[in-house]
């Protein structure tokens, strides 16, 4: 069906007339949008689960997490913009819906390929909630109160898309380690969250109005010409490097706490996860009145202290080092992430402002699959460990990389 026949939707209230309906709506999308983003990160502290049971290697365990990436970046790609055009409820829904649909997968046949697929479905629902929720969130937040500053607004959106990927693994540890059936039980809990989602946005009022024609389908534009080519390749190797270390703590890093650092317990894999993105949503709540250069200095000095401090944690088996270093590390990513979604924001014309963000993020999760992928490859010759000498060794010079050139991203807007 194309985007043009479907059919007509109600044009949304006017915001003086449901001021209290557009603030409940608001409250409402934030925790749908909470929920989706804990669901996408259920799988990472069972994934040492899976490989105990069927013998996965962490190579595996990095191909099923690769799938989920691809699958964000497929939807980013090609329906990430649509909500523009046919209102954020028609793209939220069908959305939510595909994380049921992958809940049912994990819970159908938890083999290898179900795994890989439920992860793909995972990442197209996904790629469709980001764009869409945060669009959806500023629109209520507008219309419930039109003379406020943005800051609930970006304070809410922070905690339920970066806050929610911590809470979806403290979750799933917690009830993997004490409840029964810990494979099943934890997406058993999100199917009815989810449905619960899906119902509060079809109660929650559209923002974008109906339109008597809708634009002929094309797939989101991506480009990296926004009038200062050097800033945006540095954000976009900012991000690039954010998302490396998110991808670690989703992938690897749960199956090393288990091994390597003896510690078994998927509560406690859980919560070094949400400890990590915990971190990155308060430092990039707390850092909201800093410059874009000084959250640059300070995402890349934590980035720079965090990840080697997390490998000494690792060999040396201090799971004390372990975690605070991931902790510094996440805050580090959260800032350096912030910083180069407000360049890119800022630098692109308004009518490319979608187009140049989705380049952004399109960077950002090659950057959560590619290295965490590379880590997985490695310790098919190498140890964990030695895998992790690599990761830092690499990171550390494209963290150089990267204050370059925001340095001459500087210079070039300030000429």
């Amino acid at each position: 069906m194309s985007l043009s026949t479907l059919s007509p939707r109600t044009a949304p209230s006017a915001p003086g007339n449901s001021s209290g309906r557009h603030g409940r709506g608001f409250w409402l999308i934030a925790l749908a949008f909470l929920t989706a983003m804990a669901f996408s990160t259920v799988p990472a502290p069972l994934y040492p689960l899976y490989m105990a049971r069927d013998g996965f290697s962490t190579f595996m365990v990095t191909v099923v997490f690769a799938a989920y990436a691809v699958g964000v970046l497929i939807s980013l790609v090609l329906a990430g913009h649509i909500s523009d055009w046919v209102g954020r409820k028609r793209i939220l829904i069908p959305a939510l819906a595909l994380e049921v649909v992958a809940a049912a997968l994990f819970l159908s046949d938890p083999s290898l390929p179900m795994l890989l697929l439920a992860r793909l479905v995972t990442g197209l629902g996904i790629g469709m909630v980001t764009a869409t929720a945060t669009a959806y969130l500023h629109e209520l937040h507008t219309a419930h109160r039109p003379d406020a500053s943005r800051q609930r607004f970006e304070v809410v959106s922070i905690a339920a898309n970066i806050g929610g990927l911590g809470v979806g693994s403290l979750i799933a540890g917690f009830l993997a380690q004490y409840v029964d059936v810990p494979l099943r039980t934890p997406y058993l809990v999100f199917v009815v969250l989810l449905l619960a989602s899906i119902v509060a946005v079809a109660v929650t009022p559209e923002t974008v109005p109906a339109r008597l024609t809708t634009p002929a389908y094309r797939p989101q534009r991506i480009s990296a010409d926004h009038g200062n080519r050097a800033g945006y390749l540095a954000a976009a190797s900012g991000a690039f490097a954010s998302f490396a270390v998110f991808g670690l703590f989703t992938s690897v890093a749960p199956g090393f706490v288990s091994g390597a650092l003896h510690h078994p317990s998927r509560a406690l894999a859980g919560g070094i996860v949400f400890a990590v993105f915990g971190g990155a949503a308060v430092a990039q709540t707390l850092t909201n009145r800093l410059t874009a250069p000084a959250k640059v200095r300070l995402g890349l000095l934590a980035q720079v202290v965090g990840v080697p401090t997390l490998l000494v944690g690792m060999h040396t088996a201090n799971l004390s080092a372990f975690l605070v270093g991931g902790v510094v590390a996440g805050i580090g990513a959260g800032v350096l992430l912030k910083a180069a979604i407000g360049t890119v924001a800022a630098m692109a014309a308004p009518a490319r402002r979608g187009e140049a963000l989705a380049g952004l993020f399109l960077i950002g999760y090659l950057g959560l699959s590619l290295p965490a992928l590379g880590i997985g490859i490695a310790t098919r010759a190498v140890s964990t460990a030695t895998a992790m000498d690599w990761f830092t060794g690499l990171l550390l010079v494209m963290l150089a990389g990267v204050a370059v050139l925001f340095r001459r991203g500087t210079a070039t807007r300030t000429r």
